[in-house]
């Protein structure tokens, strides 16, 4: 029963057609060092996500609580189940907040897990990813695993070059090790570093939208990682802090879902941005 449960969410998370999944995360108020813009209208986010095309809402239990009535009736829930101490020099430190069985009784289609390694809780995050890797394969419920850098709210170019993409393959493969069904991982800085990611894990990859950046960087790095094999992607800042964040969550479903090339997709957003542009002064 617990392999035909996580079958079945996996199916619900990961579009079969077009072997996608689009992930909008919203779970930043538990995460982030200070709060940041886009997320006090969260009915407004989530209904401007969804209608863009997002499957999955990475989100909290009482912020899910607030937004159920948005949901469609395929829209997944991965529920988060940890916070962390963000902001400090030596990277998040992890605290547990949730559990599987809330996401049992919550409905949700997966529960997600942040593993930042090389900082001195390192033990305490493989102990902590561990025993929730064991209860997702007892009680059916896919896990997602977060191969981040320790801190993900400084600029990746600090973190690519203090650690580099060694430390994204160790960690993606080590939440592999420990029962992560789904990987999200950041953007290693080229193609070929997260082709190597994607060898090494054999599971679905997500890749992380990370800091704010360019329209074009983001879509030219989704491009490339459809290219390579990932299956999508977990975007939250570059979504919910755009100004347009049903367009910019379209533009990202035209390359991971459609297809599309980046600069085909980057056109269209511009276009849709326009309309919104002068829709918004007329009205």
């Amino acid at each position: 029963m617990a392999v035909l449960g996580k079958t079945m969410r996996l199916r619900r998370l990961i579009h079969q057609e077009s072997n996608s999944c689009i992930i909008c995360a919203l779970d930043h108020g538990m995460t982030s060092p200070r709060f940041l813009s886009g997320l006090s209208e969260m009915t407004v986010i989530v209904r401007e996500v969804l209608a863009g095309g997002a499957n999955a809402l990475m989100l909290s239990r009482s912020i899910a609580e607030q937004v159920i009535t948005e949901f469609r009736r395929d829209t997944s829930l991965a529920l988060m189940l940890s916070g962390s101490a963000a902001g400090r020099p030596s990277g998040a430190l992890v605290t547990p907040t949730s559990s599987v069985k809330t996401a049992l009784r919550s409905g949700a289609d997966a529960v997600v897990v942040y593993n930042a390694l090389a900082g001195e809780d390192e033990p305490n995050m493989i102990s902590y990813l561990s025993q929730v890797g064991d209860s997702c394969e007892a009680m059916g419920m896919p896990l997602i695993a977060e191969a981040e850098y320790p801190n993900a709210y400084q600029e990746l170019d600090r973190f690519q070059t203090e650690y580099g993409p060694e430390y994204l393959l160790r960690n993606a493969r080590l939440c592999v090790e420990l029962g992560a069904d789904i990987v999200k991982v950041n953007w290693p800085g080229s193609m070929k570093e997260l082709e190597r990611i994607v060898q090494a894990c054999r599971v679905p990859i997500v890749v992380a939208g990370g800091v704010v950046v360019d329209e074009w960087e983001l879509l030219s790095r989704f491009e490339q990682s459809r290219k390579v094999g990932a299956v999508g992607c977990s975007v939250g800042r570059n979504i919910f802090q755009h100004r347009y964040p049903q367009a910019m969550t379209g533009a990202i479903c035209r390359v991971l879902r459609d297809g599309w090339l980046a600069k085909e997709a980057y056109q269209e957003l511009k276009e849709l941005s326009l309309l919104a542009e002068s829709d918004h002064r007329h009205s």
